[in-house]
């Protein structure tokens, strides 16, 4: 599953801005200068830790309800949503050497019509997993 929303937590702070906290997932907090900043940032923060998850294999806890987060004066609950196939194509777009064999006939129909291998075998995958 790529696509997740949690419950943030979000903290007025004295100067201005809020502090952003997931209380479903460790080590998952941010903060922004204004609410529009704010929910920005914490669509990145929640993508990057949940992408480390995976990454990790480690266990995705559930989300919880808003109704069950304890809130303190002047905090708020917004869900955040984030896509982790959306930031892996952002941010881990390196690209990596794959050998593979194809009949030479085709090889070489495919080099005199001026055929991208590169390209061709990315789009063939993109198609072959619905990954548009």
């Amino acid at each position: 599953m790529s696509r997740y929303a949690y419950p943030a937590i979000f903290t007025p702070e004295k100067e201005g801005g809020y502090s952003i906290t997931f209380p479903d997932l460790e080590g998952c907090y941010t903060c922004g200068d204004n609410l529009p900043d704010s929910l920005m940032m914490a669509e990145d923060a929640l993508a990057l830790v949940l992408y480390g998850y995976e990454e990790d294999g480690r266990a995705i806890p559930s989300p919880s309800t808003a109704a069950n987060i304890p809130l303190a004066d002047g905090e708020f609950v917004n869900f955040i949503a984030c896509d982790t196939l959306a930031y892996r194509k952002m941010y881990n777009n390196k690209a990596v050497k794959k050998t593979l064999t194809i009949p030479e006939w085709l090889n070489e129909a495919a080099s005199e019509a001026g055929v991208n291998f590169s390209q061709v075998l990315q789009d063939a995958l993109k198609a072959r997993l619905n990954l548009g």
